[in-house]
């Protein structure tokens, strides 16, 4: 069994029916009977951030839908928050950071297309090109 926990592009693709954006290796990862997919709590805050800024556009039922899918929720610990400060500054962008934290302490795979991921030691899955 693999844990996987998707960043909030892919949750966003699942929540769109864009799954045919996830490559046919990685979909079958989160297609595996075995695996537990899990979303993190701070991938729903940054949706509703964006969505809140008008940077995103879904429809407002759209954590209802996220709540209907076949995805285990992960909260956010002090423990995760705390791994932050052990992080390299490879990204900036506070809420992959704390995927990547939430990745390494929680010892599961990321399921994202961004390759800058790859730097902190954790497993991606995917990762496509550099960005």
């Amino acid at each position: 069994m693999r844990r996987l926990l998707l960043d909030t592009n892919v949750v966003l693709w699942l929540l769109l029916g864009q799954r045919s954006k996830v490559p046919g290796a990685t979909a079958a990862e989160l297609e595996a009977p075995g695996n537990a997919v899990s979303v993190s709590a701070a991938s729903v805050w940054e949706i509703a951030i964006k969505r809140s800024l008008g940077k995103l556009e879904l429809p407002s039922h759209w954590c209802a839908a996220l709540l209907r899918l076949d995805l285990d929720h992960l909260p956010i610990t002090a423990l995760h928050a705390a791994e932050v400060e052990r992080l390299p500054l490879h990204h900036r962008d506070p809420f992959d950071r704390l995927l990547i934290a939430q990745a390494k302490t929680e010892r599961m795979a990321l399921v994202s297309a961004d390759a800058r991921l790859k730097h902190y030691g954790v497993e991606v899955l995917w990762q496509a090109a550099e960005g």
